[in-house]
């Protein structure tokens, strides 16, 4: 060994390489896995399909159009055993993107170890289970907050006791800024969250053990394109959590006050336009997480260049790995001591971060918590986005590509396929008949009497962890699962963040608010504006964006939130009598979803009043949704709001419907 080799720093160890993964059925997430595995993937990211992250099954009405296309269906044992085949449990470290049905989908991959002859005990891996983020920022709820923080304390408690590497909660901040929060309101937001959950499960464990299970809480992160600023936020967030822990719960040992996370760098700033710039914002968000080692991430995953466009494919996620592997292999990142500690600048921003994330926390501690405090952060959130978007407007946010620099060469990277997968529509059709056969071979009397144990556990306030293993092993399916957890617990519609008041912003919108005034003086009342988002789609940021702004033009706005069906959205336009319809689908589930309420609105004779789509739509399937009759498709490309809002008018304006 030569000199300079023993005089070497000991390199710290990689973080983990993750890919947030799944699609179609089981068998392909499965047959992906493996593939990213061997590539270098040192952890799995499961992506879970809209209906079984809101605890429906494939052959609901529901889920019609949704099955297997934003992550992978998962409705039973089968589904979980084919996910994981051939991929050794025990040896694997599993993050599961998953909260109002974490309990269950923890329940099915807990029966499916054990059938591989796992020790439970040693699993390791995260569930998200942050169900309070989803009232904020995601829309993947079931059931009120009360009862949803009681199945997250289940989680941990059961782990706690008999899966104790595992991660029962996993605070998601990521949603938080993908709605537009401030650095200030992802920390507090995310900080207050874990401090509902750690307080609730005060009194499950012994006092002596209390801190043990505070270690096991962990973080999912994100981090955006103004990398200094966000990795700032990140040695904040160290700070604020050892403080926390320190001073609210009394955990001594430093190694229990640890700040754990993980995290996917920034979804929300991905362009349509130029999308091969997004390699490059996808490497520098990276570096917000990475370069600081007191404040370093202990697992990444990155998202696709193309994830603007929709479902990347193979290739796609392996460039994200490999700029994950040359990070960490081929430069010397690894080699030294933090690189940050004693910067001024870097002291400063820090410091600015922490005083403004506890004055946020001080607020919402006086509100009685995370809980009570929901709607007023949805709409604090709400408001910040709109905020963010009147910057890239107006070009205070440059973002290359889209407000500057906008005229370019084509893409090479595009080709034949328009540079996505797309997935396959006789996938919900296979994924139905393996359901079916699924409940025709299984034990139907052992199933029955499985969920009504959980019903009785669910009742009584018990832990409902091990009677939901137990059904999953008797074969129920995740509908019966969150079946139960309505009947006990009853369903929820979360805040909008959008009040239908009367706006008084006006701020550059005279103009429009004018041609508003003037359309709704020729109409004989005010422009009825109904936003709707059919689906299970939860990704609410562009409705209430554009209901928020059509609001401040004047006009009269009815949002109702997320999960309407094409029926409820109808009905509403037919009650509300409105001029516009404007739909929001970002789940790829527009063409089928946009046909039935289409359909519907011929069916009570409104095919008079023009319907808007908004949603991540390839040029080929807007062309599809004209031809159903829609006036107007918009992509993330159309970041003017202001030109969609006079849009509006002109399609309501009576002389032109006229003519």
């Amino acid at each position: 060994m030569s000199q300079s080799q023993q005089n070497a720093p000991e390199k710290d160890r990689p973080w983990l390489f993750r890919t947030y993964a799944g699609h179609s059925t089981a068998t392909a997430s499965n047959a992906l896995y493996r593939a990213n595995l061997e590539k270098g993937q040192t952890g799995l990211s499961v992506a879970f399909d809209l209906p079984t992250q809101t605890g429906y099954d494939s052959d609901d009405p529901r889920a019609r159009g949704e099955v297997g296309k934003v992550g992978v269906p998962v409705a039973h044992l089968g589904d979980m055993r084919a996910l994981f085949a051939d991929i050794p449990l025990e040896k694997m470290n599993t993050s599961m993107t998953i909260n109002a049905t974490a309990p269950w989908l923890l329940a099915l991959y807990i029966a499916v170890a054990e059938e591989q002859g796992a020790d439970i005990s040693a699993l390791q891996g995260t569930v998200q289970n942050d169900i309070i983020k989803e009232y904020l920022s995601r829309g993947t709820y079931v059931c009120p907050p009360k009862p949803s923080l009681k199945l997250i304390t289940d989680v941990a408690a059961y782990c706690y006791e008999a899966v104790p590497k595992w991660n029962p909660m996993n605070v998601c901040s990521y949603h938080l800024q993908e709605a537009g929060a401030t650095p200030e309101q992802e920390l507090a937001f995310a900080l207050a969250t874990a401090i509902a959950v750690l307080d609730a499960l005060k009194g499950q464990v012994p006092d002596e053990d209390f801190p043990r299970l505070v270690g096991r809480i962990s973080f999912f992160v994100n981090a955006g394109i103004r990398f200094v600023t966000e990795l700032c936020k990140m040695r904040a967030f160290v700070d604020l959590w050892d403080e926390i822990c320190r001073t609210r719960y009394g955990v001594d040992d430093p190694k229990f006050r640890r700040f754990r996370y993980g995290v996917q760098v920034n979804s929300l700033g991905l362009t349509e336009q130029q999308p091969e710039n997004n390699v490059y914002r996808i490497l520098i968000e990276m570096l917000a997480v990475t370069l600081s080692k007191n404040a370093r991430a202990r697992a990444v995953q990155l998202p696709a260049w193309n994830e603007a466009l929709g479902l990347p494919r193979p290739w796609d996620q392996q460039w994200s790995i490999r700029m994950q592997q040359i990070m960490a292999y081929e430069t010397d990142l690894l080699e030294f001591d933090d690189l940050f500690d004693g910067n001024p600048a870097i002291d400063a921003k820090v410091e600015a971060l922490k005083d403004g994330a506890r004055a946020e926390l001080a607020q919402l501690d006086g509100m009685g918590g995370a809980i009570a405090a929901i709607e007023y952060m949805k709409g604090r959130l709400v408001e910040s986005n709109a905020e963010r978007l009147g910057r890239v407007e107006t070009g205070e946010t440059v973002v290359v590509g889209v407000n500057r620099w906008s005229e370019g060469e084509p893409s090479p990277l595009m080709g034949a396929d328009g540079g996505i997968m797309t997935v396959d529509p006789a996938v919900e059709t296979e994924q139905i008949s393996r359901l079916t056969a699924w409940r025709t071979e299984r034990d139907n009397e052992a199933v029955k009497a499985a969920l009504a144990a959980l019903r009785e556990a669910a009742e009584a306030g018990e832990n409902v962890m091990p009677p939901s293993i137990a059904a999953a092993k008797a074969g129920a399916t995740t509908g019966e699962w969150a079946g139960v957890m309505r009947a006990v617990f009853g369903e929820y519609r979360g805040p909008t963040g959008v009040s239908s008041a009367p706006s008084n912003r006006t701020e550059g919108l005279e103009e429009i608010r004018e041609a508003v005034d003037l359309v709704s003086d020729k109409l004989g009342r005010r422009l009825k504006f109904v936003v709707g988002k059919p689906g299970l789609d939860g990704h609410s940021n562009g409705a209430e964006q554009i209901a928020f702004r059509a609001r401040d033009c004047g006009m009269d706005i009815a949002y109702e939130g997320i999960r309407l069906t094409p029926e409820e959205i109808v009905a509403g336009a037919l009650e509300q009598d409105a001029h516009v319809v404007g739909l929001s689908i970002l789940s790829g589930s527009h063409l089928p979803l946009i046909e039935e309420t289409m359909q519907q609105m011929r069916a009570k004779g409104l095919s008079h009043i023009p319907v808007i789509v908004g949603g991540i739509i390839p040029e080929e399937d807007a062309a599809r949704l004209k031809e159903m009759g829609v006036s107007q498709v918009y992509t993330p490309k159309d970041f003017e709001l202001n030109r969609i809002m006079m849009d509006i008018v002109a399609l309501v304006e009576p002389d032109t419907a006229a003519a």
